[in-house]
């Protein structure tokens, strides 16, 4: 099994057996809620926001909207294109084997219990060539669809460095918790491609257990989108 491999002296950074450094921050124990838990689903998610995961952290942990979390963040590239000191660097916000709220409304109580999630730091889609708060995105962190998502064609990319974390992150949970990650999403991009990112009734309602994005419970949300080289690496796992 892939445990803890190796620990670092200050106990705040380790990596997993396959490679992935996981840094620990973590926040107040008001901040999340404690388990156990029997995770059966694993989300991943996009924040929609700055490239730094500390900073992600820290603002859940100052906020008043409650145990709104998810257990890691993966940095990411900022969309100036002038600091790619995260890019790839995941964060792990609470202890294993505790939750936080991070669905939203679905149709299974059960789901928000007893899942793992991951935020990925982007900006979502662009327009005209800024994101939706008004920065211009840096030109190759611009990919544009061949068919629009959610309304739009262009989008900020998923680094590389973050698809190749994700992977291993995918990997290492899957392990660690005995979730499913080839079911949900990744069986279903095999079947209909970027269509797979669209809401999903067995998803919504938590009837089939396995990996999922956020898009596939929530209609209104845009959330992570179908980009090509994210399709490849899930459908590859």
């Amino acid at each position: 099994a892939m445990g803890l491999a190796t620990t670092d002296a200050s106990e705040n950074v380790y990596t997993t057996e396959n490679g992935l450094i996981v840094n620990r921050h973590y926040m107040p124990s008001d901040e999340y809620c404690p388990g156990p838990i029997k995770a059966e689903w694993l989300f991943l998610h996009h924040t929609a926001g700055w490239h730094n995961p500390y900073k992600t952290i820290n603002s859940w942990a100052g906020d008043t909207r409650g145990r709104i979390a998810t257990e890691f963040v993966l940095g990411g590239q900022s969309i100036k294109g002038d600091d790619d000191k995260y890019d790839g660097v995941m964060v792990q916000a609470f202890p294993e084997g505790n939750w936080g709220y991070h669905l939203g409304k679905n149709g299974s109580s059960k789901m928000h219990e007893n899942s793992v999630a991951i935020e990925v730091c982007n900006f979502g889609y662009v327009v005209n060539g800024k994101a939706y708060q008004g920065t211009t995105v840096a030109e190759s962190q611009i990919v544009t669809l061949s068919k629009p998502f959610r309304g739009h064609s262009t989008w900020h990319r998923y680094s590389d460095a973050q698809i190749e974390a994700l992977e291993k992150w995918i990997l290492w949970i899957g392990e660690r918790d005995g979730i499913d990650i080839r079911a949900g999403l990744p069986a279903l991009i095999k079947e209909k491609g970027a269509d797979a990112f669209e809401w999903n009734e067995d998803a919504y309602y938590g009837k089939v257990k396995g990996l999922w994005t956020h898009t596939n419970t929530r209609k209104d949300k845009v959330d992570m989108f179908p980009q090509p080289e994210l399709m490849d690496m899930l459908v590859s796992l």
